[in-house]
């Protein structure tokens, strides 16, 4: 038996020194040139890396889509494994935070292990939530390195908002099924707004220069402390036979949960197509979305020209100018008018059950339903309202876990821009726990919508109405703080 050991050994070694060298020339090239620190910082994180055992079963679970895949390596267990003290998992999209993206997953599965560092575009957050936490938990009540990691285990997500809210939509199915506790997940921003890392104290964008920046980043995601973030859920209900090309957050759905206590003012037919979503941040519908949907296409079509946060932002910028959002007071174009013209809103307030409508400035152009504090890129607009203005309004202080958004809108384009640099707030609109929105047509043709920066084209009804209904989801998402 102690030859076959030591071959394995042997070939274990001889792979690890291959990754080895190839992650030390490669971490040279972005400025990590001190590989004797980096291999001194690996032995201060150690304890992130779960037993062999597990993360192989793991692995073999999630690839083969079978919580029994892993077996045969709880087979080689022994009673001298014991789980490591702070596990953990990234996702990493290799292609974000520009050409640094692949070089920081390279250095991740160095300082943890190559099994719990996950590329977006071979391991799915749901393929690890329904098999990789699946595997633990089948095997908790025997194993306890197993029952100990299942317990502890938290979620680092490299990435951009959009990768953020994927990975939590993934894991608020372990709500839903009662498989406690959920993971908390931190966050390593890589985006080019990262709103929600800014939001719980992550920056608004990675440090790739500083060598400390992977080890301290790892530190705060295992001891930061547990916070707790609302999630809204969308249903869009819209004429059946309309085409709509919605983005990866809306899916489609037979059962419309539209409240039925709230009578619709237009015509509904007797077929209607469904979508449903999540969002965690911010919900919009008019200008702002018709700018972004035209960015994301020009972006598509001529990816060369998006190569990092700033360069999209400036592309952005001129995209806005571009769709005449300057100068709808002197339009004729009916998508530029105002949207008390296609649209009406109700909304629930707080501890209440009653819907109410609420009146929409003819000015506004675009309307944003707010959860956090940071939009565009860290601005707030909502503002930090002083106490007797929330008063005379009616208003509390926001907060990410309250149960309500914060509802604003924009006139036009330079309105937009003198809020977004701060210099004035948004028009408040209201707070709501609840919201109906009713589109229809008229001289219209398309609306533009988007959610949490995923923008999509709605076909618009001259006869029939399109609904769209916001309403909390019953349980929070579980968020590691930062700072």
């Amino acid at each position: 038996m102690a030859k076959p050991s030591s071959e394995g050994d042997s070939s274990t070694a001889s792979r690890t020194g291959s990754r080895s060298t190839m992650g030390e020339s490669s971490l040279k090239g972005c400025g990590f040139s001190s590989f004797t620190g980096f291999r001194a910082e690996k032995e201060d994180v150690l304890r992130l890396a779960m037993p062999l055992y597990l993360r192989f079963a793991m692995l073999d679970c999630i690839k083969k889509k079978d919580v029994d895949a892993g077996d045969q390596h709880f087979q080689t267990s022994s009673s001298e494994d014991d789980p490591c003290e702070n596990p953990v998992v990234v996702f990493i999209n290799p292609k974000s935070g520009g050409r640094n993206g692949s070089v920081l997953q390279d250095r991740l599965q160095h300082i943890i292990s190559q099994e719990q560092v996950f590329d977006l575009h071979n391991v799915k957050p749901d393929e690890f939530v329904r098999y990789g936490l699946g595997c633990l938990e089948k095997r908790a009540e025997k194993d306890n390195c197993a029952k100990e990691t299942r317990k502890n285990i938290r979620v680092v997500v490299a990435g951009g908002d959009g990768t953020v809210g994927w990975v939590l939509g993934c894991l608020g199915v372990l709500h839903e099924k009662d498989q406690f506790p959920v993971p908390p997940v931190a966050i390593i921003p890589l985006g080019t707004g990262n709103d929600l890392a800014r939001s719980f104290g992550w920056g608004g964008s990675f440090p790739f220069s500083r060598r400390s920046a992977i080890k301290r980043a790892l530190q705060r995601a295992t001891n930061g402390r547990i916070c707790h973030l609302d999630s809204w859920h969308v249903v869009v209900q819209m004429p059946g036979g309309e085409v709509v090309d919605p983005p990866h957050s809306l899916k489609t759905t037979e059962v419309c949960d539209v409240d039925q206590n709230l009578k619709i003012e237009g015509r509904v037919p007797d077929k209607v197509n469904c979508y449903e979503g999540v969002f965690y941040n911010y919900f919009s519908i008019g200008m702002d979305a018709q700018v972004a949907y035209g960015f994301h296409h020009l972006r598509n079509e001529k990816p060369y020209l998006a190569q990092g946060p700033i360069s999209n932002k400036i592309i952005y910028s001129g995209y806005s100018c571009s769709q005449g959002w300057f100068l709808t007071p002197c339009m004729s174009d009916p998508s530029l008018r105002g949207l008390n013209n296609i649209l009406s809103i109700h909304i629930k307030r707080k501890n209440s059950s009653k819907w109410e409508p609420i009146e929409i400035p003819r000015s506004v152009r675009a309307i944003v339903a707010l959860n956090l504090h940071s939009y565009g890129s860290g601005r707030n607009p909502w503002g930090n309202l002083k106490p007797d203005y929330l008063q005379k309004r009616g208003f509390v202080e926001a907060h990410v876990d309250d149960g309500i958004l914060e509802i604003f809108g924009l006139k036009q384009g330079w309105h937009a821009s003198f809020v977004m640099v701060e210099l004035i707030s948004a028009k408040h609109i209201a707070q709501a726990s609840s919201i109906r929105l009713e589109l229809s047509g008229g001289d219209w043709r398309d609306a533009f919508l988007q959610m949490d920066g995923e923008p999509w084209k709605q076909p618009m009804s001259k006869e029939y109405s399109t609904i769209v209904e916001i309403k909390r989801v019953p349980f929070p998402s579980v968020m590691v703080n930062g700072e």
